[in-house]
């Protein structure tokens, strides 16, 4: 018996790492573009207001695609359904390769629709099969691999573009890996055995309804949103010409300092989820990792340059950006167990949807005449400022949230033994 419960937890921690490696694919897709808006330009034949553009439809389908993944979670379970995500991701990359505008923002929308269901069933796996003091570790450890391929997609590719390698057969063979994952899912993922239900249909809209109706909810998909911008639309799209248009920086320095942000993800997520279990508590840490990442920000655009070591500020900025998965597991805490996909979808909804919605507004705060035409620092200030108003907006929202932290679970079950009076 003990033998086969270890085989069990071995083949749930396979499907947990098969999961992560599909959402590491999906983060190299995301940031990918931040090293190669020029080649993407000149590719599609359009300008980087263009680009900048059909880099974003990404989100689009993204976020959406969330809600439709963390229903068939629950009702499916992840082997029905992480399959087929993946390889919606691999077709789409395959398209984005074609060089042809129409396809390419087809294949860019496909990318996100697909990638939506990595997060989704890694966090699922996470929360379903293992201990719940992990939980938040767990989705941490998740967020690394996604953030692994975040730097991976800056890092790697970068040099790999300034070698000469085309920029369409950096999309196929990604397309091709993300095909190749979705083909050994289905092998790894848990099977659940569950009888088709005829009202599959109303049951999810309940669930959906009963997530939304959840002001903790709402609060958690504003937090994290609001303190994943400055990672998904800053450095990820803009991070790259940022530094070589505002500061200077040559083309391989400038991929090396913007990829230090999602390593600094790598080491942040994990140790943010870890130390908020131990302690117990949630907002503390999301709060305290939210003013240092205001801090951070406000250095990058507007604190003096090489005061600080190299490479120091953007590694810090990931390492508290991080912070951003822990309302991931607020809302499952928040809310029933048995919507823990459903919770998943909402604020991966919630979350990049304000993402959707406010990349063509910094693309258009920044760009002028179709073009940046080597902007300086002073235009790039301007456009980004608002990031610190986000992040700010973000502390104020921490502060209405409700704990749902392990100390809290603890005292409330104590409280209950208590005798009255």
């Amino acid at each position: 018996m003990p033998h086969s419960r270890a085989q069990a937890t071995a083949a749930i921690v396979a499907a947990w790492l098969v999961t992560a490696v599909y959402y590491f694919l999906q983060y190299v897709l995301r940031s990918t573009p931040a090293v190669m808006m020029p080649e993407l330009a000149d590719g599609f034949g359009i300008a980087a207001a263009g680009v900048a553009s059909l880099v974003g439809l990404f989100y689009w389908g993204y976020a959406p695609f969330h809600l439709v993944a963390g229903v068939a979670m629950d009702q499916l379970g992840p082997r029905r359904v992480v399959p087929i995500g993946a390889a919606v991701m691999g077709v789409g990359a395959i398209f984005f390769a074609s060089g042809h505008a129409a396809i390419g923002g087809a294949g860019r929308f496909l990318q996100g629709a697909g990638g939506a269901f990595a997060m989704v069933g890694a966090a699922y796996i996470a929360v379903t099969y293992f201990p719940a003091n992990r939980a938040a570790t767990l989705i941490g450890a998740t967020q690394m691999f996604g953030m692994a391929g975040g730097s991976a997609g800056q890092f790697v590719v970068g040099p790999l573009i300034a070698a000469g390698v085309a920029w369409s057969v950096v999309w196929l063979g990604l397309g091709i890996a993300a095909v190749a994952v979705a083909a050994l899912l289905p092998f790894m993922l848990p099977a659940q055995h569950r009888r088709r239900d005829p009202a599959w249909l109303r049951k999810a809209l309940g669930a959906l309804a009963l997530v939304f109706r959840n002001p903790q909810s709402l609060l958690c998909g504003a937090i994290a949103g609001l303190l994943f911008v400055p990672t998904t639309i800053f450095d990820m799209v803009w991070g790259v010409r940022y530094l070589q248009d505002a500061h200077g920086f040559d083309y391989p320095n400038a991929v090396l300092r913007s990829s230090t942000v999602p390593l600094g993800w790598i080491i942040g997520c994990p140790l943010l989820g870890l130390a908020s279990d131990r302690l117990g508590r949630r907002k503390p840490v999301i709060l305290g990792a939210a003013l240092a990442l205001f801090g951070c920000l406000a250095w990058i655009l507007f604190g003096p340059r090489e005061v600080l070591p190299p490479y120091m500020l953007g590694l810090v900025t990931g390492v508290v950006s991080g912070a951003a998965m822990l309302p991931y597991t607020v809302i499952k805490e928040a809310n029933p167990p048995h919507v823990s996909g459903t919770t998943t979808g909402v604020i991966g909804f919630l979350n990049f949807t304000v993402t959707a919605l406010l990349g063509p507004v910094f693309a258009g705060r920044l760009l002028t005449g179709g073009d940046t035409g080597g902007a300086g620092l002073p235009t790039y200030q301007a456009a980004f400022e608002p990031l610190l108003y986000g992040v700010g907006l973000a502390i104020v929202l921490t502060l209405l949230l409700k704990e749902t932290g392990p100390a809290v679970a603890v005292a409330a079950a104590h409280a209950r033994r208590r005798p009255p009076g």
